[in-house]
Order: C-alpha cells, then sequence, then structure tokens
C-alpha cells in the first residue's frame, strides 16, 4: 500500500480563498504592508485626477516595490510576473495584477516623495526601538548606470568623428553634383547619406558643448581652490616672515583636456575606478549607517569617484532629520574622506569624527594593538584632537565599528539582493531609485530587529 499523500488539483475551493491565509503570521510581505498602511500618502494620492478608469491605490504600489527591492526583484515586468507567481506578491497586491507599465510609470512618478517616506520609515523604527542616533558611519559604494563604458565619448575623439564626418558629407555632394544617377553604387542614396551624417554631427556638437560646459564649470571651481591655496601660502609667508618652501601650486588648465568624456546613454553617469580594477560608467552611492542597527538614515548619489567632497553634504542630510529621531554622536569614516576642513566641520556640527588619516596596516601586532595612547598635545588643533583619539583605546574600539557597519550594508544590497545597477537615467532619478533601495534594506531590517521578526 502506497503511503503517500493524495494529489487533486481539479477539486475547486469549498469557500472563497483569502489572500490572508497565504502567509504565516510572521513574514516580511505582512510587515512591508503594516508600515506602507501606517505611512502619510497624501501627496501621492492627492495627484491623482480621480477620472477615467479607477487607478491601483499608491499603498498597493509601493508596497509591490519595496518588497521588490527588499527581495531582489527589481524589473518591473519581474514584479508583474511576480504577482501571479509568487504568494507574498500575491498578498501585497490583494491579488490583483498590475502591469509593468503601470509599476514603472509608478516608480518614476515618485521618486521625490518617496525621499520623504524615507524618513517616515526612520520615525517607525524609532518608534519602534530599533534605531539608535549614537556612532553612525559613513561610506560610498560604486554601482553600475544604465550604460555602458563603450557608450563613452572623449572630446579629442569626437573632434575626429567630426572632421571624418564633414569630409564625407562634402563628398557626397560633390558626388551628387559631377556625377549622374546611374553612376551610383547600387543601395547608394545620397539624400539619406547626407541626412544620416547631419544628424550625427549635431548629436557630435551637442556633445562637445556639453563636454566644454563641464569643463569650464571644473576650471571654475578648480581655479577657486587654487586661489585658495595660494592666499594660504601667502597668509603663512607673513605670518612666519619666511617664503614658502617648495614650488607655489600650479594653476588650472582653462577649456577641455582631450579625455574629458560623456556617455551617449546617460549623460550625467561617470567613468569611476570600481573595486578588482578597471573602470565602469557609474554612480557613487552615499549612505550613513546607524551603528549596532544598520539601518540607513542619509542616502545620497553623486557624480564624482572620490569621497572627500560628501563629508559636508551628508552631514546636511543628517542635520535635516527631524529632531525626535535624535542626534548622532560620533561619526566614523574611511581615509576618503579626511581633510582637515571635514573634521572641522563635524565639530561645528557638534558631532565627533573618528576619520582615518590614511590607511592602515593589516594584522598589528599585540603591543601595537594595546598601546597605551600618548599624553594628549597643547592647543591640539581639530585633526590633532581626533588623531590622538584615533589611537586610545576608545577610539580604536570605537573605529574599528566601521568596517562591520556600511560595508555589510552595500554587502547585502549588491551581492545578496543583487543591486549592482541602476534601472533608471539621469542623477535625479538614480538619486530617487538609491532612496528606494536604501528605504527597502531599512524596513527588511526593522523587520529582523523586530520581536515579530
Amino acid at each position: 500500500m502506497s503511503n503517500f499523500r493524495p494529489i487533486d488539483r481539479q477539486t475547486g475551493f469549498l469557500l472563497p480563498p483569502s489572500v490572508d491565509e497565504w502567509l504565516p503570521e510572521k513574514h516580511l510581505a505582512r510587515f512591508v504592508v503594516e508600515v506602507i498602511d501606517g505611512l502619510d500618502l497624501s501627496v501621492m494620492r492627492g495627484s491623482y485626477r480621480g477620472s477615467g478608469s479607477a487607478s491601483y491605490p499608491p499603498s498597493l504600489l509601493l508596497g509591490i516595490l519595496v518588497y521588490g527591492y527588499a527581495t531582489g526583484v527589481f524589473s518591473s515586468r519581474k514584479l508583474e510576473r511576480a504577482s501571479y507567481d509568487s504568494v507574498a506578491f500575491r498578498f501585497i497586491a490583494a491579488n490583483q495584477h498590475p502591469d509593468h507599465d503601470t509599476i514603472a510609470a509608478f516608480r518614476r512618478r515618485f521618486l521625490q516623495e518617496i525621499e520623504g517616506l524615507f524618513v517616515q520609515v526612520l520615525e517607525v523604527a524609532r518608534e519602534m526601538g530599533v534605531l539608535k542616533m549614537g556612532t553612525m558611519a559613513l561610506d560610498g559604494t560604486k554601482i553600475h548606470a544604465n550604460a555602458s563604458r563603450h557608450s563613452a565619448l572623449s572630446y579629442e575623439h569626437a573632434g575626429k568623428i567630426e572632421a571624418q564626418l564633414k569630409a564625407e558629407v562634402a563628398e557626397l555632394l560633390a558626388k551628387a553634383e559631377a556625377a549622374d544617377r546611374s553612376d551610383l553604387p547600387d543601395g547608394l542614396s545620397i539624400p539619406d547619406e547626407l541626412a544620416r551624417r547631419e544628424e550625427r554631427l549635431a548629436k557630435l556638437a551637442e556633445a562637445r558643448a556639453k563636454i566644454e560646459a563641464r569643463a569650464k564649470e571644473r576650471f571654475e571651481r578648480e581655479q577657486a581652490d587654487h586661489e585658495a591655496r595660494l592666499a594660504a601660502r601667502d597668509a603663512k609667508a607673513a605670518a612666519t616672515g619666511r617664503k614658502p618652501r617648495g614650488k607655489p601650486p600650479q594653476p588650472p588648465v582653462e577649456g577641455p583636456l582631450p579625455t574629458d568624456q560623456i556617455n551617449l546613454t546617460d549623460e550625467q553617469s561617470r567613468i569611476m575606478p570600481v573595486a578588482g580594477g578597471g573602470f565602469e560608467q557609474c554612480y557613487n552611492a552615499q549612505a550613513v549607517v546607524a551603528a549596532g542597527s544598520l539601518l540607513v538614515v542619509a542616502a545620497d548619489v553623486v557624480q564624482a569617484p572620490n569621497d572627500k567632497r560628501q563629508l559636508a553634504p551628508m552631514l546636511d542630510k543628517l542635520a535635516a532629520l527631524p529632531e525626535d529621531l535624535g542626534k548622532p554622536e560620533t561619526l566614523l569614516a574611511d581615509t576618503g574622506y579626511f581633510s582637515a576642513p571635514n573634521v572641522e566641520t563635524c565639530q561645528t556640527a557638534g558631532i565627533a569624527p573618528l576619520i582615518a588619516l590614511g590607511r592602515e596596516a593589516h594584522h598589528p601586532s599585540l603591543s601595537e594593538r594595546f598601546a597605551e595612547a600618548p599624553s594628549a598635545p597643547d592647543d591640539a588643533t581639530a585633526v590633532e584632537a581626533m588623531a590622538h583619539r584615533l589611537k586610545t583605546l576608545e577610539g580604536r574600539k570605537l573605529y574599528a565599528q566601521r568596517k562591520h557597519t556600511p560595508e555589510p550594508v552595500f554587502g547585502i544590497i549588491k551581492s545578496v539582493l543583487g543591486f549592482r545597477q541602476f534601472l533608471l537615467r539621469g542623477l535625479d532619478k538614480v538619486r530617487g531609485e538609491w532612496n528606494l533601495v536604501t528605504m527597502a534594506w531599512n524596513l527588511k531590517r526593522m523587520f529582523v530587529l523586530s520581536p515579530a521578526g
């Protein structure tokens, strides 16, 4: 006699099924729905006209997106398919099936509003008791743009192609004047060839103009930095009464460089060095992460591959958070964020900085790890005071939290969830998408930290 369970796919339900019975009581999908239902979505709801066919509620579409990003499903087509195939997505969608165009349009439309929801989620985390704004860690990670580096065009190469196209246009015009139609090669249409080249020339001119505008902005920024360094050099010479050592700083070069590039697919992305070597078309995603909870409390995306200029803007984002979330006390950051102005900016904001002054050697000896810190210098500058604190046992213990605060968050988002490339294009849109990614991460993390998780 067989001892297998019977299989019956034909008998219908005796009573109508309830989506509430499809999931366990403790499930991330239930948590996402519960939190989103408690958010203020009045701005989203108010933007609908209320005419025409009935729309899907913003809470339903937002729930699909957030749960998708929290579980590694980002594509609108895959999200639509999941509303049929996945029990969790069926629960969030209340057994409805928004098509991929609806999901994609909702994501593009409300990117700016999602930033406000990001803060609301942090307030929920605070009420749950899982967010403590004490020690914060700042870091950045390169995320691929929705564009290939092979679509990048340099200023020098654009000039060569432009010259080649102009020569071809002149040649085609000469053929049109000198040759009889019967003498032309089969399949050659001079008007079509001319139109194609004129279109390419227009796009090249537009690309070169944008590169030139970027070069002008860069020159103005570098010129201001150059003048500031010269002024500091002259002030030091006046204070000491001695001629400064070394050569004076070189002035910046005006105009675009031959290697300046623009990407024809996503012109606001940039070529950046990536982990493991090489260069890719990327954006630099920034995040401030709370130690202990690993919740992201501030996020941004920038075009600069270097992190040194990102500390002050991220502090501004922290300052803009509601006071009831609490106040950051200590900021941890690697050497990529170190500069004397950055240290002073932290102190002005009332936050104690712990920023590495340089790369530390791996596997220090016991004597180095537990050596007593030297006495604090008298009348120490902000950098000297921070350097002394980094040498103390308390400072080393605090700074050690940096490696296991933002880096695991980036690692899980990129390697576990699989978010390694933005779906959207343009700086404003990828900023909104990064807010969506980090908000989804926060909800996933809050579910794990909550008593019901």
